[in-house]
């Protein structure tokens, strides 16, 4: 697996500006190229599709040869820097079609990058010398500066290192450094964990019924109102005037503080899961967060529009599901355990003991069923979700796992399999295998 590591650096005046020398010549590259494909493709948007002839990332790149003769200053940059930044273009791209196949018409295209922003260099497999507490990069600009930095010794990767990356946020510069990390061997020890990932709180059950509850620290709640308060005052200013400048810079920082505040507390939390659970398999629901971000207002329901405003702002700015589950899952790896994705469609909406279903606004959070049931919603879930796992396992779905159900895992099915009492049996296949 690939691991990344970020370290800040403090370059000299001299050095920082020869970076924004640098990235101008990426900018511009990057810029280039995506003219040049927007062009190709309005000469073969018309065209049937076996004589479309689309530009690709190797006619790109084998032309850069010919634009340094032309312009012999792009030879400052060393070649792999300006190569990658043709790849990060087609990423793009490729990202850009992937996700409008899918069906998803909110999708941009790859933009033109503006004079003020700075494009990430990326010295990639050479360009790049780590010696002792230093990293050296190439070049070939005329002032022959060196461009050394010191790294603290204790976060140079000891692994093979794969790229380097020069980046500015805030006004800091840094390094990302990644690096080839082989984790231990996955084994299954027969434990399970199941979580119903929240916004408010995550919610977990193992395989013998007990059950944990972790209460979110909500960084973006304490921040939303200072920060609109502080886009009030500067909406009121003269846009671009000093005054308005000055809000502006104050909201930047405040912003950026949330999210870092947001992010420390996920990788916490991550942690704290991964490091002590017993379970090396780890069961979350697989969400789909933008469709849950662009739900529309239906007319049975009772959710008011500002409840749906919140749910969106929460779901899409604090990365307690889709960010969350990422950390989750490299952490796992990282230890030698697994994280599974299970689609966790009604887990919400059914009652995990008697399986009667039924449509729940989101301000409900306790479900209180007529077959005596009082439980919390999210550990519903959460107990529905291992009950679709276990059943999944029993089907043989998953390889990597023992396929011999234990008696406790019979036990923990027995006593909630009504979960899916309310359908037949060709409805119940069907979740099996989603």
């Amino acid at each position: 697996m690939l691991l990344t590591q970020k370290i800040r650096i403090i370059p000299s005046t001299e050095q920082e500006h020869l970076l924004w020398i640098f990235s101008e010549k990426c900018r511009l590259i990057f810029n280039f190229a995506l003219a040049q494909r927007i062009e190709n493709w309005k000469k073969n948007k018309n065209l049937p599709k076996e004589e479309c002839n689309y530009i690709t990332y190797n006619d790109q790149s084998t032309t850069l040869p010919q634009i340094k003769e032309t312009y012999p200053e792009y030879k400052w940059v060393y070649s792999k820097v300006l190569q990658t930044t043709l790849e990060k273009l087609d990423g793009d791209y490729k990202s850009f079609f992937a996700l409008w196949k899918k069906g998803d018409r909110t999708v941009k295209p790859p933009r033109f990058k503006g004079k003020k922003y700075f494009t990430t260099l990326c010295y990639k497999q050479s360009g790049f010398k780590i010696n002792n507490n230093s990293i050296t990069f190439s070049h070939k600009h005329p002032s022959k500066l060196t461009l050394q930095f010191t790294l603290p010794s204790h976060l140079i990767p000891q692994e093979k290192i794969k790229q380097v990356e020069i980046s500015l946020s805030q006004n800091k510069w840094f390094l990302s450094i990644t690096y080839q990390f082989k984790p231990p061997n996955y084994y299954d020890n027969s434990f399970y964990q199941a979580f119903d990932l929240g916004i408010h709180q995550t919610v977990g059950v193992n395989y013998l019924g007990k059950a944990l509850h972790f209460t979110h620290r909500r960084a973006d709640l304490y921040w939303k109102k200072k920060i609109e308060q502080v886009q009030s005052k500067r909406d009121h200013c003269k846009k671009y005037s000093k005054k308005w400048n000055w809000y502006q810079l104050k909201l930047k920082k405040m912003m950026k503080k949330c999210v870092y505040q947001l992010k420390d507390y996920q990788h916490w939390l991550s942690t704290q899961i991964i490091t002590h659970t017993k379970a090396n398999t780890i069961i979350v629901g697989k969400l789909k967060v933008k469709q849950m971000a662009n739900k529309k207002k239906s007319s049975g329901n009772n959710t008011t529009n500002k409840q749906i405003k919140t749910l969106n702002y929460s779901v899409k700015n604090t990365g307690f599901i889709s960010r969350f589950t990422q950390f989750l899952t490299y952490k796992a790896e990282k230890a030698g355990k697994r994280v599974i994705r299970i689609n966790e469609s009604d887990t919400t909406q059914v009652c995990c003991k008697c399986g009667k279903k039924k449509k729940r606004a989101i301000y409900e959070r306790t479900i209180i069923c007529g077959c005596g049931n009082h439980i919390d919603r999210d550990l519903n879930s959460a107990i529905n979700i291992m009950v679709k796992f276990l059943l999944c396992k029993k089907q043989n779905r998953y390889d990597f796992l023992s396929h011999e159900s234990s008696v406790v895992e019979e036990s923990f099915l027995t006593q909630w399999e009504d979960f899916l009492r309310y359908t037949d049996q060709s409805v119940v296949e069907a979740i099996v295998h989603s």
